[in-house]
């Protein structure tokens, strides 16, 4: 059992209640659970051709769908960052002090095999226990 669990949340995936769920059965009594969304916004030739207000329109939007998801669940806060997934997942849960971080993973497509995905990126480098969804 775990005291202090994150939860990274892709908020265009359907994963993240499962993540939450396993996350409440994994949690000892008296722990805590983050939800957490890395908000990436659009970065180089892209960001010079979209308005700064429609980019945080979008992270407001964001922000609302990740409190919306977490309302009502005992022992859960949503946390919002800006920043890159992989890396911000590792540094909130260093800085959260994580003793677990519970991830979706979507099967690999060929990409991943290149890139390597998310999930791949928090099993190498988290400094805690990690347990991975798959998503069916």
């Amino acid at each position: 059992m775990y005291k202090n669990i994150l939860v990274p949340m892709a908020l265009d995936h359907g994963i993240g209640e499962q993540t939450l769920q396993v996350a409440q059965a994994l949690l000892s009594e008296g722990g805590s659970i983050t939800a957490l969304h890395v908000y990436e916004a659009p970065q180089g030739a892209a960001k010079a051709y979209i308005d700064g207000d429609l980019i945080s329109a979008a992270y407001d939007r964001a922000k609302a769908r990740m409190d919306e998801r977490v309302a009502g669940l005992p022992n859960v806060r949503a946390l919002m960052i800006k920043g890159h997934s992989g890396r911000g997942i590792i540094d909130v849960s260093v800085d959260i002090k994580a003793d677990c971080i519970v991830i979706g993973s979507h099967k690999p497509g060929l990409i991943d095999y290149f890139l390597g995905s998310t999930a791949a990126r928090v099993v190498q480098h988290a400094p805690c226990a990690v347990h991975v969804l798959r998503e069916q």
